[in-house]
């Protein structure tokens, strides 16, 4: 007589974390099925058409940085591959390009930040002036340290507590712990290397990589910037490309993948998991639910009972959201670069309007920084030969980002307020010396509340919950949830939000599954 089918994992979710915890459970022969509600996978790792010529060739919309590329060693490497097999990748010896407003009458000037740590220090020599460049010296010494001493204790391991986090550092070394500069802004300590505030501008909006304020985060997130230091790579086909090589591998592996199955509601008997109910009516058995979506979605309508102890992230501890234009579009003036930030004039006033205090009262800032992803220029020193080889002829494939307050699920913004949005922003880019001609058939704008519809429970906040205070990185709910057979991944959960770390906390889920199930 045959044996009865293993019921299997079911992973709802085909973001970074889904996909990485399916592959890790199918190489460790585990049943795994993905279920995915959108016809592609990737989560906010998406591309989108604008016109015929984007229609295989699309334009990144979401994640556009690909570093930390030793995570995707290891997930590959636990199924018999590599991210160079799977994947064209060509690591960028520019960081990015970043530009202020120029005073009247003069050429626009740009600062470029380099892989190469020596040409990042005489770039900032000659762009600033030495002190500057000393103090990027010592900066990028102290971000490494941090770096160093959090990967394995807290990036790389499961959640910990204060004192958890003490112990694996350990506690007869306090100058370790110290050196992680908790109690500080990432601002206020940005003071003590830079006198230039352009600088500060620069290094403190790595507090947006994982949603938040740099007058509110700790200065714990300067790893970041040795994050970058040690590897930012494009891909070829671009950030989506990443997310169905993890597909493939997965399926290649054993993982059923099922895409347009949007589940409704997670099913429990006698107080555990016992599998998921599909929009469509279809109910899937499931030995255990591992949910990769934003935490803030398992409310009680998904479970049509008593919702599981899951912390639910209210609107004013959200992290930011985003308006964006994915076009196709002219540029002239400043010579972009893969990516460029073209910053506000005045940075505080940009991040108050979008963290104050009372959520209700939160806006699009006026003068916003603009990120832009220049899709067909090379993140290389030289890329661009002196016969403008690289440079696009005609219209380019572009990803133009503000930050925007997390209020999608309260307030959809008018076609007026889009319009000043975009006002807004390519005045930023006019006064930092770059025009940039949007044609309404070749673009498409994402406010927060389609990001909100896109990531349900999210309210549009790309990150989970904001980084602000020394205490919110433990808030992130772990891979194990009190309701049996329940497990959460994704970026918001621990360790974090962000492509490698969302990448890391599905396969710390799995490896949490599979130790479960060894144990029971």
């Amino acid at each position: 007589m045959l044996a009865k089918p293993e019921k299997p994992t079911v992973v709802v979710g085909a973001g970074m974390a889904g996909l990485s915890a399916a592959m890790a459970l199918a190489a460790a022969g585990e049943p795994v099925t993905l279920l995915e509600m959108q016809t592609y996978p990737g989560g906010k790792m998406r591309q989108l058409a604008v016109d015929e010529a984007t229609q295989h060739r699309g334009i990144d919309s979401g994640p556009t940085v690909f570093t930390m590329k030793w995570v995707f060693e290891r997930l590959f490497a636990a199924c018999d591959t590599t991210p160079e097999r799977e994947l064209t990748l060509t690591k960028a010896d520019i960081l990015a390009r970043h530009a202020w407003q120029q005073p009247s009458n003069t050429e626009s000037s740009t600062f470029d930040l380099f892989a190469d740590e020596k040409a990042s220090i005489d770039s900032v020599g000659r762009f600033f002036d030495a002190e500057n460049a000393k103090g990027f010296e010592r900066f990028s010494k102290d971000a490494a340290t941090i770096f160093d001493t959090l990967r394995d204790t807290f990036i790389a391991a499961p959640r910990p507590s204060p004192i958890g986090l003490g112990r694996r550092v350990g506690l007869g070394q306090p100058s370790k712990l110290f050196a992680l500069r908790p109690f500080s802004t990432l601002w206020g300590a940005l003071g003590d290397y830079f006198p230039d505030p352009r600088l500060r501008q620069l290094f403190g909006r790595y507090a947006t990589y994982v949603g938040s304020s740099p007058y509110l985060a700790p200065a714990t997130l300067m790893l970041i910037a040795h994050v970058e230091q040690t590897g930012v790579w494009t891909i070829d086909g671009g950030m989506h490309a990443l997310a169905k090589a993890m597909r493939r591998v997965a399926k290649a592996h054993g993982a059923n993948i099922r895409e347009t199955s949007r589940v409704t509601q997670i099913e429990t008997e006698f107080g555990a998991v016992t599998g998921v109910r599909l929009a469509n009516g279809e109910r899937i058995d499931a030995a255990r639910v591992l949910w990769c979506g934003d935490v803030s979605a398992l409310t009680r309508d998904m479970f049509g009972e008593r919702a599981p102890s899951v912390p639910f992230v209210k609107e004013q501890k959200r992290s930011l959201s985003a308006i964006t234009w994915s076009a196709r579009a002219k540029t002239s003036g400043m010579e972009l670069d893969h990516h460029n930030v073209l910053f506000s004039n005045d940075y505080k006033a940009e991040f108050d309007s979008i963290f104050r205090r009372n959520a209700a009262h939160r806006q699009v800032p006026q003068d916003p920084t603009v990120y832009i992803c220049a899709q067909d220029r090379h993140a290389t020193s030289d890329a661009m030969g002196s016969d403008g080889a690289g440079t696009p002829q005609d219209r380019e494939r572009l990803l133009c980002l503000i930050n925007a307050p997390a209020f999608g699920d309260r307030r959809t913004l008018t076609p007026e307020e889009l319009a000043t949005c975009q006002t807004n922003m390519q005045a930023r880019l006019q006064a930092c010396g770059l025009t940039v001609e949007l044609e309404p058939a070749q673009t498409i704008i994402t406010q927060p509340s389609d990001f909100n519809t896109l990531f349900p429970g999210s309210g549009g906040a790309l990150y989970g919950r904001a980084s602000h205070g020394w205490t919110a990185s433990f808030a992130r709910p772990g891979s194990k949830t009190k309701l049996p057979g329940l497990y959460l991944a994704g970026g918001s959960v621990h360790p974090g939000a962000g492509v490698p770390m969302a990448t890391l906390s599905g396969m710390l889920a799995a490896q949490q599954i599979i130790e479960d199930r060894v144990s029971t």
